[in-house]
């Protein structure tokens, strides 16, 4: 028979904190692959029109975006209510579209410059001659790869 050991002093075992890093690279793995960033703060509202023949675009870092819409009621009171241009968190003019192309084609690798897309973004009540000046800006600025962003037709 076993001896009883009567003088109650008995320690308590260390935690075991061997899996706590696995732990918390699975939750930061978890936010990291849930969580969206939002890169730009709208400032103007547009409604894009409906299209049928519609491709996903691939590489979404290669491209580059340009709102075109009324204002937001927020700004309404300061901007008007007539169309605008948004380029990054800032209205726009159309001249200072090539200084844009210009700013982000630079803050991309030498490689994935030839591969520049500019992606229109406009509201399907805005005239057509804001649309013509902004392409005319982007041919200027050697921003030949224009994309329309558009939704799926029901």
């Amino acid at each position: 028979m076993g001896k009883f050991n009567k003088n109650g002093s008995k320690e308590v075992p260390e935690l075991n904190t061997s899996s706590l890093p696995d732990l918390i690279f699975s939750i930061l793995f978890f936010f990291m692959m849930v969580t969206s960033m939002r890169e730009v703060t709208l400032k103007v509202e547009f409604q894009t029109p409906k299209g049928t023949e519609i491709e996903k675009l691939e590489k979404k870092s290669l491209v580059s975006y340009v709102y075109i819409g009324r204002p937001t009621k927020e700004f309404r009171s300061k901007m008007g209510t007539g169309t605008r241009i948004q380029l990054n968190d800032d209205f726009a003019e159309v001249d200072a579209i090539g200084e844009y192309v210009y700013q982000e084609r630079e803050s991309m690798s030498e490689r994935d410059k030839p591969f520049m897309k500019v992606s229109l973004k406009i509201d399907q009540e805005t005239q057509m001659g804001i649309v013509t000046d902004v392409k005319m800006a982007l041919r200027e600025a050697w921003a030949l790869n224009i994309v329309y962003s558009a939704g799926k037709r029901q």
